[in-house]
Order: structure tokens, then C-alpha cells, then sequence
């Protein structure tokens, strides 16, 4: 199973260095950087973010856990930015997409949150609805699942292979995870307040907040259920602290 790690840009530090953590992140054997998409909160845009990454970096993949898509209405100049940054990255940007579920976002974007899966049907895949399988089996290569743990990830996969599967798709789809961690000093209180802040309330922030990692210990094992659930890929997400995020992320799954 391949393993990546976020890029730190939620309420990003303005003293920590997007191109170092890139870098750092590289070094230390991480197959992709991932980056998370929202409007109306403090965070970098995930495309913007990813060409920085790219440009200090040579081989990890650059990954969107997720980007909102219908809020790129434009859709041939959204993926026209898309197929640029694919270019000149080497061809190492991969496309986790899905349409949100916080109408704030599209209230202050100026589109429809009603029309969001409509606008959504012309471009690719995310989320876990019954359009979503349609979506991922029709255009897209895998599924990207949300960060509220192994278990929620473990009991979504059959229905993304048996709908795979309906579809006549040859192989498997490609199976993404995504996990919040916070390691070091105070790291549960860290992943608590970022995770609160960032979802403000509702079933969704408590699951993400049971899930969250904040141990060597807890990483360890979660790495380990999510290869034994079939998982291809996990890229695990950063609350809070620095540099020294993307070293002991590295040494908690044994590199």
C-alpha cells in the first residue's frame, strides 16, 4: 500500500515553508502530497498549492483529497488548469474529486448547492452516493474515501466493487483512504481544535474527531487495518505543528 501525506494548508502557518514540507515529504519516501478544498475557510486553494509542491519536487504524486468540482463551473478552463499542471508535473497530478456538502461554499461562489451533482456529472468522481459509484465507474479510475476511519472505509469498498464490477470495468478500481493526524506534543488537543474548527459540528466532525491519529501507536495500526482492507493508497492529512509533522509521520509507519 502506498502511503502519502497532506500538505499543511489548513489555516497554514505563514512561517512554515510549503516548499520545504514538499521536499521533506519526498525525501522520506511519501508516494503523494494531498490537498484538501474548501472557500470560505482559511485554507490554500488545492491546485494553486500543488504546483508549488511540484515545482520543488521530482517524483511524489500531487493529489486533490478532494476538490470541490462543481464550484469550477467553467468546466473546460477548470481542466485546462488541471491538464497544465499534469504537464508540467510529469504527469503526477491525480484528480480526487467530489461536490461538498457545505452550501456555504457554494452560497458565497455563486453556484446552485441544489445543482452541485448536476454540475458535477460532467466531470468526474467522489464522495459515496449512488451518483457517485455511477460517476466513478463512467469517467473515473478508483475511489477516494473519507477520513472517518477503517472501519467506515472497510464496509463502503463492496459496493465500489460490485458497481465497478456492473459496469463491465476491466481490472479493480484503485481504493484511496485519507486519515487526519496530529503527532508530537499536545497532538490530541492539536487534531480536536483543527478538526472542530474545520467542520464546525454534526455527526461528521465527531466521527472524524474518534478517528483522528495522534500516536506512533496509532498510525502504525491504522496503516496496517487500512492495507488489510484493501486499501492502494492512504495519504494521511496534518493538524497543527511543523516541519517535524512530515519526520515523525515517516517514522510512525516504520520508515
Amino acid at each position: 500500500m502506498d502511503i502519502g501525506i497532506g500538505l499543511p494548508g489548513l489555516r497554514p502557518d505563514p512561517g512554515l515553508s510549503l516548499v520545504d514540507w514538499a521536499r521533506r515529504a519526498e525525501e522520506r519516501g511519501f508516494a503523494s502530497l494531498g490537498s484538501t478544498d474548501r472557500l470560505v475557510y482559511d485554507n490554500y486553494e488545492p491546485l494553486t498549492a500543488l504546483a508549488v509542491a511540484a515545482g520543488a519536487t521530482a517524483r511524489v504524486r500531487l493529489t486533490t483529497t478532494i476538490l470541490l468540482a462543481p464550484q469550477r463551473a467553467n468546466h473546460a478552463l477548470f481542466a485546462k488548469s488541471a491538464a497544465t499542471l499534469d504537464r508540467l508535473s510529469g504527469g503526477r497530478l491525480v484528480l480526487g474529486l467530489a461536490p461538498g456538502a457545505r452550501e456555504d461554499d457554494y452560497r458565497t461562489g455563486g453556484v446552485d448547492f441544489h445543482r452541485r451533482g448536476r454540475l458535477f456529472d460532467a466531470l468526474l468522481f467522489g464522495g459515496f452516493t449512488r451518483p457517485t459509484l455511477r460517476r466513478m465507474v463512467t469517467y473515473g479510475e478508483g475511489w477516494i474515501g473519507g477520513a472517518q476511519g477503517v472501519e467506515k472505509f472497510r464496509s463502503l469498498v463492496p459496493a465500489v466493487r460490485q458497481a465497478w464490477r456492473d459496469a463491465g470495468r476491466a481490472g479493480v478500481p484503485r481504493l484511496v483512504g485519507t486519515a487526519h493526524f496530529a503527532l508530537g506534543p499536545d497532538a490530541p488537543q492539536r487534531l480536536h481544535d483543527s478538526l472542530t474548527n474545520y467542520y464546525t459540528s454534526g455527526t461528521f466532525t465527531t466521527e472524524s474527531i474518534e478517528a483522528g491519529l495522534s500516536s506512533p501507536e496509532a498510525v502504525a495500526n491504522e496503516v496496517a487495518a487500512y492495507a488489510e482492507a484493501g486499501c492502494d493508497e492512504l495519504i494521511l492529512l496534518p493538524h497543527g505543528g511543523g516541519l517535524e509533522q512530515v519526520d515523525l509521520l515517516a517514522d510512525a509507519v516504520g520508515w
